[in-house]
């Protein structure tokens, strides 16, 4: 079994808070080799590359965190309208914005270097060998704990939700990116399939070391005045509370159906969410949409998972993943 470094050193975090008076259960997760503290991640394009969040909480309270997606050049993305919220939850096409992989492993991946939490990338592309040069240029930095590959995002105009749809060429991509890429790689897989489980096993077969799900939701928002769509790119990604249930049960397919860990994505904003999230099947959850709203979330939630699983008598965290009793 392999451990990682970088937070093999604050495993003492995964106690209760020693203001609490208490020892606490372990909430120590094992994914792909690695041990991540506990299973609280921040998901990609709503944590930024840490800094922002830095501001407001300690980054060693996370498990991990998934930083915002990363292509081989500098991209602007869509102009504003970029974000619009709904009573569902909220509508973002972004674009994939960001300052390339040669800014980001320059200027922004050694912020991270000081902290004790995993470190997973994730790589977007508009074909199959902007992931490989993307995740290549990334092997040389062993800060990059893991790479997450963005097969499905929704809001751009081609290559990650053509590749995420089709089980052949998951498999295809996941087992170009192992060669060149040596540590742990996840498929982030898109909920606008037919059956998600079949796309799971086609990155289980490519070697995924893990698999992500799930991402947003294809949506549409209309201002009634106008009669526009709210978003410059007129339909974008759905996430939010309104996904969850259907996060849930996509989560608990794909665990059923792969042997790899299952990290848990969609509309979790409290340790209740995190919770079923792990009882479906997830080895993590990643907190997204609610971050917007309450930036230092993770805290919150990382504390009251710890309480409600000293009040259950769990020895460990790992005693909910998969505990579902189907009737």
């Amino acid at each position: 079994m392999k451990t990682s470094p970088k937070t093999k050193a604050k495993s003492e975090s995964t106690k209760v808070s020693a203001a609490a008076g208490l020892s606490g259960p372990d909430l120590s997760v094992e994914i792909a080799g690695y041990r991540f503290k506990n299973p609280i991640w921040t998901a990609s394009g709503t944590c930024g590359y840490g800094e922002e969040l830095d501001e407001i909480f300690d980054l060693n309270t996370l498990g991990g965190i998934v930083t915002k997606s990363i292509t081989w050049k500098p991209r602007q993305g869509h102009p504003p309208s970029r974000v619009s919220e709904e009573s569902s939850g909220m509508l973002n096409a972004i674009g994939l914005a960001n300052v390339g992989v040669k800014a980001y492993v320059d200027e922004k991946l050694p912020f991270l270097e000081k902290y004790g939490l995993g470190v997973i990338v994730n790589v977007a592309g508009f074909d199959f060998q902007e992931y490989i040069d993307v995740c290549a240029r990334l092997a040389d930095h062993p800060r990059a704990d893991m790479v997450e590959l963005n097969i499905s995002c929704p809001n751009i105009s081609s290559g990650g939700i053509e590749f995420g749809a089709d089980p052949k060429q998951v498999e295809k991509i996941v087992r170009a990116v192992k060669r060149v890429f040596p540590r742990p790689v996840i498929p982030k897989l898109s909920p606008n399939v037919t059956d998600i489980a079949e796309i799971a096993r086609g990155a289980e077969a490519g070697g995924a070391d893990a698999i992500s799900l799930i991402n947003t939701f294809i949506a549409m928002g209309v201002d009634i005045h106008s009669k526009r769509p709210t978003l410059s790119n007129n339909r974008g990604g759905l996430s939010g509370p309104a996904i969850k249930p259907i996060a849930l049960s996509m989560v608990n397919s794909v665990y059923e159906a792969v042997s790899v860990p299952v990290i848990g994505i969609g509309g979790a904003a409290n340790y209740e969410d995190v919770v079923e999230f792990m009882i479906c099947g997830a080895s993590a959850v990643q907190l997204g949409t609610a971050l917007f709203r309450e930036p230092d979330l993770p805290v919150r939630v990382l504390s009251d998972l710890t309480k409600f699983l000293i009040q259950g008598s769990y020895n460990s965290v790992t005693d909910l993943i998969g505990s579902i009793k189907m009737n």
